[in-house]
């Protein structure tokens, strides 16, 4: 349905400058964490300018106090330019991806340990060979067990992508399983986003190639091994180059692409399953450049089952905006909550996250004050 305006009040939170120590140029989401502080890495910036991993915690005059964690430094098999947004664990430790550096200069998995000084400890849990994989852009998932899923877009046994395990030993130690490799073939190829998974801990996902890209699942099998199953070919109309997945209630699949539908700047798109064993993609809404061009990230869910989502162009200003979509009788209706103005930042490539209360929060790549990035939150 034709988008409308909404009124919102956007802040920014803090923005990002180039002062030879605070993280610049964020790609990746914020997370919180049960005190309210937002987690993020940048790509660039820090000590030694190949990214860093930052914390913004609220102040009790209403602002927001930026703390760098760790600055990637990329010697002694650190990595560097992390691209994805960070998971916690329950014991408040963060976990995340590199893109570049490690042991062999195609990135890392790494985790951050707080102390009770306050400073917090990186250690690389994996660097990747290139045979096992290469440049992970996309952030990490859970299991049961505490073992961790990811992607990487490059590398494996075709140089194409693959699908990883990472399973936690008794020692503390971290050991590596390649679950599944891409091939430059229908089947798609180049992972930028990362995995979820169903109740059954079969895992779910996004990768370009194969037409104009695909969804599809990885089924664990019985004896331990996987099998790809492709539940969706994109050909362009009905979006091109997928990004991130997310489940409703009923197991519905909701998604964007970056490109493609009626207009060719991107989709927002529902797979259900249907009663053949297949799925059925929906169009939810297509962008038309006024209302933003290029979906990068995926989108969220509030409690009343609205989707919310960012555009890394378009707008107003032409700097890219955050959105709205709301279910009707039958169709979805777009709300641009928010234009981009460059001065609050520029191109957010990065998920929304959402507060109790339903406000949004996330990072621009550039702009702000200084150029260099922003978080903003954006109050309904």
């Amino acid at each position: 349905m034709t988008s409308v305006s909404a009124s919102a009040q956007e802040r920014v939170l803090h923005s990002l400058a180039n002062n030879g120590k605070d993280a610049t140029d964020p790609l990746g989401g914020l997370i919180f964490d049960s005190h309210g502080h937002l987690y993020g890495t940048a790509r660039a910036g820090g000590v030694y300018n190949f990214g860093a991993v930052f914390e913004l915690t609220p102040t009790v005059t209403g602002g927001w106090c930026e703390k760098v964690l760790h600055s990637f430094n990329s010697t002694n098999g650190d990595g560097t330019n992390p691209y994805a947004s960070l998971i916690l664990d329950a014991d408040g430790n963060l976990y995340g991806t590199s893109c570049y550096g490690g042991a062999y200069q195609n990135g890392t998995v790494f985790e951050l340990t707080p102390s009770s000084s306050g400073s917090w400890t990186e250690t690389v849990l994996h660097s990747f060979t290139g045979k096992d994989g290469g440049c992970s852009f996309a952030p990490l998932i859970f299991d049961a067990a505490g073992d961790l899923y990811g992607t990487t877009y490059q590398g494996g046994a075709y140089g194409w992508g693959t699908v990883f395990e990472l399973i936690r030993s008794a020692g503390g130690t971290w050991t590596e399983k390649v679950l599944h490799n891409f091939n430059n073939n229908a089947r798609g190829y180049y992972l930028q986003n990362g995995l979820i998974s169903d109740a059954s801990g079969n895992l779910y996902g996004t990768a370009h190639g194969g037409s104009s890209g695909i969804v599809f699942e990885l089924i664990r099998g019985a004896t331990g091994g996987w099998s790809e199953k492709v539940l969706h070919t994109f050909h362009g109309p009905d979006g091109c180059d997928p990004e991130a997945l997310i489940f409703d209630a009923a197991g519905n699949l909701y998604g964007t692409t970056y490109t493609g539908g009626e207009y060719d700047d991107g989709t927002v798109f529902e797979l259900s399953s249907n009663t053949a064993g297949g799925w059925t993609e929906k169009v939810l809404h297509s962008f038309n450049g006024s209302d933003g061009d290029y979906c990068y990230a995926g989108v969220v869910f509030d409690t009343a089952g609205n989707l919310y989502g960012t555009m890394v162009e378009g707008g107003t200003y032409n700097h890219g905006t955050v959105f709205e979509l709301t279910p009707g009788v039958g169709n979805w209706t777009e709300k641009t909550l928010h234009s981009f103005n460059s001065k609050d930042g520029s191109y957010t490539w990065a998920p929304l996250i959402l507060d109790s209360t339903r406000n949004v929060y996330e990072v621009t790549a550039s702009g702000g004050a200084t150029g260099y990035g922003t978080v903003f939150e954006i109050k309904q």
